[in-house]
C-alpha cells in the first residue's frame, strides 16, 4: 500500500472517529505531509512496506536532530505527536510490525505564561466597545460571555441561539472531543446578549449566536481581530489574544477562593494538570493569605 493511501485511511479515522477539529486535521496534515516527503527524498520510502524496512528508531532520531536546529521546540513535538499517532494507526492495522517513534520523548519546552488581563484591566476592556452600533454590542456581547462563561473562541463561534439561555444564565457548549458541557454566566453578560439580540432583530433559535455585518457565523480569526480593536480602544498595553480571556477568567476564579476542581469542570478540561496551566495567582495576595491562614505564617513576617 502506498504512504499516500495510508494517509487517507488514517484521516478519515480522525475524522469519522476521534471527532477532531478542522484546525488540529489540518495541523496534523501539515506534519505529515512534511514526514512522508523527508522519508521518500532520504530514504526512498514510497510504501508501508517501504517504512517498515526502511525506518529505524535512528534514522527517526536523526530527523527530529535536524528538525530542532531550524524549529521551536513546540512545533517540533507537536510533529513527533503527529507521527506517532500516525505510526500507531499502522501498527493497529498490521501494516507494520513496530512503532519507532514509541519510546522517544518529547523536547523539552520552556514554559511560558499566557498574558491575561486584571480584574480592572477586564471592567476596562468590557465598557471598550461603542454601544451606539450593532456591531459594538456585538463585541461587548461577545467578550461578555466569553470571559463570564471562561469559552474557548471556537466554542464561542459554534454557538447558535438555541444554546444560549439568557433567563437562567446557562451556554451549551459543545467542547473538545465533542464534550458537551453547560457553562453559566453572569447577569452583566446576559445584559449585553440580550441587548445585541434585541438589537439583530430576534433572529431564530438554529441561527448563529455571534455574526458579521453580512449576518453569516463569525470566525475564529473576525474574534481576534475584534478584540485587537477593543483593545486599541481601551489603550491597553498588552496584547492578548481570545484565549486570554479564557485565562483571565480561570485566574480571577482562583483568586476569588475557588477550588481548582470547579474550575476544571467550569473550563471543560479532561484533565487537572491542564487547568493549573490556567491560572494565575497574584504573589502579594499568596503571600497575605498564608500570612493570614497559616499557623506559622507569621514569622514569614518577622524581621532576622
Amino acid at each position: 500500500m502506498l504512504l499516500a493511501e495510508a494517509l487517507k485511511r488514517y484521516f478519515e479515522n480522525l475524522q469519522f472517529n476521534r471527532n477532531l477539529s478542522s484546525h488540529t486535521l489540518r495541523a496534523y496534515r501539515n506534519d505529515l505531509d512534511h514526514w512522508v516527503e523527508e522519508l521518500t527524498s532520504q530514504l526512498g520510502v514510497l510504501t508501508v512496506d517501504d517504512l517498515g524496512d526502511k525506518l529505524s528508531s535512528g534514522a527517526f532520531r536523526g530527523y527530529l536532530s535536524g528538525l530542532l536546529e531550524t524549529h521551536e521546540r513546540s512545533s517540533v513535538s507537536r510533529r513527533l505527536s503527529a507521527i506517532r499517532s500516525f505510526l500507531r494507526f499502522l501498527k493497529g492495522q498490521k501494516w507494520i510490525e513496530k512503532n519507532v517513534s514509541a519510546l522517544i520523548p518529547h523536547p523539552k519546552t520552556q514554559s511560558h505564561l499566557p498574558v491575561f488581563l486584571g480584574v480592572s484591566e477586564i471592567s476596562e476592556l468590557l465598557n471598550a466597545p461603542d454601544l451606539t452600533t450593532f456591531l459594538g454590542k456585538r463585541d461587548r456581547a461577545l467578550m461578555e460571555l466569553m470571559y463570564g462563561a471562561g469559552l474557548r473562541v471556537g466554542e464561542t463561534v459554534g454557538l447558535n441561539c438555541s444554546d444560549i439561555d439568557c433567563s437562567r444564565g446557562w451556554v451549551r457548549v459543545l467542547g473538545k472531543g465533542a464534550r458537551e458541557r453547560m457553562s453559566p454566566f453572569g447577569t452583566s453578560a446576559s445584559e449585553a446578549i440580550q441587548e445585541y439580540l434585541a438589537a439583530r432583530g430576534s433572529p431564530t433559535s438554529d441561527e448563529p449566536l455571534f455574526v458579521n455585518f453580512q449576518r453569516t457565523r463569525l470566525s475564529t480569526r473576525s474574534v481576534g481581530r475584534i478584540l485587537s480593536k477593543q483593545l486599541i480602544r481601551m489603550a491597553s498595553a498588552k496584547n492578548i489574544s481570545p484565549h486570554g480571556l479564557r485565562h483571565s477568567f480561570a485566574t480571577h476564579l482562583l483568586s476569588g477562593g475557588a477550588d481548582l476542581r470547579t474550575i476544571q469542570e467550569l473550563l471543560g478540561h479532561a484533565q487537572l494538570s491542564t487547568t493549573q496551566r490556567y491560572t494565575h495567582v497574584d504573589l502579594g495576595a499568596l503571600l497575605d493569605d498564608y500570612r493570614r491562614l497559616h499557623p506559622l505564617g507569621i514569622l514569614s513576617g518577622r524581621k532576622t
